[in-house]
């Protein structure tokens, strides 16, 4: 076996913290989860970097705010300046591989999949999957530039604010969400997975140590599990019940929207007892994947970590979805870390995280330094393996998405206005006490710890927690602004030719 650890991440997309069992949640959803976490850390206060999946996914990658990778529209690309975990992985001798069930992760051009060696996905209306049959060469080539231009019509439709609009009306919803593989498989996914590290670890000592990238989307929007699951999570739903949460899986553009008009409880209970069940049918995936690593005996030398990109609304504080604000619900996520040497297995822990320390941890776990230009900090000095490494305040940005912001213009354009949906909005986590700001400005203070749903704001009584936390946030923020700054004066050094750096050296603006 190698000497290294076997890396495996595995992103529980949109998954709500307070909807796990494992978390207190009343009704089973994660049994495989709550039995896999009893010889792990489980971190209690783990907090989202950003409220949606892009921005959140590349602060897990590259260890940064979304205010220093500046990936937060679905147009963007990482700075190439900006490692990912997989590039350095790679270079340090890993075998990197992804497999992934959110469209947005693996089929846009943004730069997240860097350094994967192979990535596979399954959402899209071109799956591909390892182990797949051979067919005759022009076959073959079909495929290949079949999956080329579904890939290039998909970042049509993320770049193309018209294009994006349209898919979200009613009428068009439910034929790309069913017929385009759009939630992916958990299934599918979950078994190449197994199948891969069987062929894997079949190398022996010869194999190269590997890292594996999971994404699971079952829990996103629309919400149809599967009919045994629902029956056992809730058998007595109503025929209302029903048809509304059928009506609004149709309705794509209300997904990521302010509520326009309040539901009933009766609505809001459907839809959480639909998403329950895509948890408990997602969970079922899980406990096929845990099994095995039990009963290969790879966590014997495999570190693997549980998280998710993000959580998601179904009314509270007047969103639907995550794209607006970075509420509770939104950016406090799970975070289950097992490693086979950890001294702290079966512990809980009330530290708060940030989750961009999973790119530290999996640096950390391998051995791998950081490159030349970040080399002032360690990864052990941010990685959730080391007890004592200490964070700076944690905090959430919600940039909003301007896709949504387009459909809003025609949906419901008072509510950008009167929402101030323009403005980013972002949240500070520091002990008990959470300050959410819009536009730089104090939005509401919340007591966390007694009031984890954020029902009542406490600015009015707490002027100086307000104060501290603010000053805080601005100072990790111009923090974040800085180094996004340093990797543009990267980029620009990377462009100049050597006679251009020798000119520069002469006049004395360079060293």
């Amino acid at each position: 076996m190698p000497t290294r650890p076997d890396l495996l991440v595995i992103i529980l997309d949109t998954m709500r913290r307070d909807h796990l069992s494992l978390y207190g949640h009343s009704v089973p959803t994660s049994p495989a989860l709550d039995s896999f976490a009893d010889r792990a850390v489980i971190y209690d206060r783990a907090i989202s970097p950003a409220q949606w999946t892009i921005p959140a996914h590349a602060s897990m990658f590259t260890g940064v705010y979304p205010t220093t990778h500046d990936v937060t529209e679905a147009d963007r690309v990482l700075p190439a300046e900006l490692p990912t975990a997989a590039e350095l992985l790679h270079s340090a001798g890993y075998h990197t591989v992804g497999f992934c069930n959110n469209p947005l992760v693996g089929v846009l051009n943004h730069g997240l999949i860097r350094g994967f060696d192979t990535f596979y996905n399954y959402a899209g209306a071109a799956v591909n999957r390892p182990f797949e049959r051979h067919h005759s060469p022009p076959v073959d080539r079909f495929v290949r530039e079949w999956r080329t231009f579904a890939r290039s019509v998909g970042n049509q439709f993320a770049q193309r604010e018209w294009l994006f609009r349209v898919s979200l009306h009613p009428l068009f919803t439910p034929v790309w969400t069913r017929l385009i593989n759009y939630k992916g498989s958990s299934r599918n996914s979950v078994d190449d997975l197994i199948g891969y590290l069987q062929k894997h670890r079949a190398g022996g000592s010869t194999r190269p140590p590997l890292f594996a990238f999971l994404n699971l989307m079952g829990t996103h929007l629309p919400y149809r599990p599967p009919q045994d699951v629902l029956d056992e999570i809730a058998p007595d739903l109503s025929r209302a019940q029903y048809r509304f949460v059928a009506g609004f899986n149709a309705d794509a553009a209300r997904w990521a929207s302010p509520v326009e008009e309040p539901l009933e409880d009766w609505q809001t209970a459907a839809l959480e007892t639909f998403y329950d069940a895509e948890i408990r049918a997602q969970d079922h995936a899980l406990h096929r994947l845990f099994d095995y690593l039990r009963a290969s005996r790879a966590l014997n030398d495999t570190m693997v970590i549980v998280t998710a990109d993000h959580g998601e609304g179904h009314g509270d504080h007047g969103y639907f979805g995550h794209s607006f604000v970075v509420n509770h619900e939104l950016t406090h996520v799970p975070l289950v870390v097992r490693h086979p040497d950890d001294s702290r297995k079966g512990m809980r822990t009330a530290e708060v995280v940030s989750t961009r320390r999973v790119f530290h941890t999996l640096l950390d776990g391998a051995g791998v330094d950081l490159p030349g230009n970040r080399a002032t900090i360690r990864p052990a000095d941010l990685s959730l393996l080391n007890p004592n490494a200490v964070d700076g305040p944690v905090f959430s940005e919600a940039f909003p998405p301007q896709a949504f912001l387009a459909v809003l213009r025609h949906r419901a354009p008072q509510l950008i206005h009167a929402l101030c949906l323009t403005q980013v909005r972002r949240g500070i986590v520091n002990g008990d006490l959470k300050l959410t700001t819009l536009a730089d400005a104090p939005e509401a203070l919340y007591d966390v710890h007694a009031d984890p749903a954020e029902t009542r704001d406490l600015r009015a009584e707490q002027p100086t927690a307000v104060a501290e936390l603010l000053s805080q946030l601005n100072s990790s923020v111009w923090n974040a602004a800085r180094a996004r700054s340093d990797l543009h004066a990267l980029a620009e050094q990377a462009a100049l030719t050597p006679a251009m750096m020798d000119s520069l050296r002469a006049l004395g603006y360079i060293e």
